[in-house]
Order: C-alpha cells, then sequence, then structure tokens
C-alpha cells in the first residue's frame, strides 16, 4: 500500500463521518458539498479495492 492509500478502516471511518454530516445537516451546505463528495468517493474506492483484493485472495484459497 503506497503513502497516499487510504486503509479500509481510515476510509470507512471517513464515510461514516461524511455520512453523519450530511444527515445532520438541516440545511445542505452547498459550499462544502462537493469536497464531502469527493472525499467520500475516494474512501468509498479505496474501501472497495481493499473488500475486492481480499475477495479475491478468498476465492483462489477455497477454489480447490
Amino acid at each position: 500500500m503506497s503513502k497516499n492509500e487510504l486503509s479500509f478502516k481510515d476510509g470507512y471511518e471517513l464515510l461514516k463521518k461524511n455520512a453523519a454530516l450530511l444527515e445532520s445537516q438541516e440545511e445542505p451546505d452547498i459550499d462544502n458539498l462537493m469536497k464531502i463528495v469527493e472525499e467520500s468517493m475516494y474512501a468509498y474506492k479505496a474501501c472497495k479495492l481493499r473488500v475486492d483484493a481480499v475477495q479475491q485472495a478468498l476465492n483462489e484459497t477455497f477454489k480447490e
């Protein structure tokens, strides 16, 4: 994992934090919405890559 990659745990925490932030807003914070969405997409992609890698490893391990 490179220095710039997000770990699954950190990505998941960021997604939870951003979801809670968006859910708690009575009025949308349009000024920060793009930043939140971009952060969330980066975190989602990092988590998905890790889940996919684990799934592939498990499939290879148990395909016998």
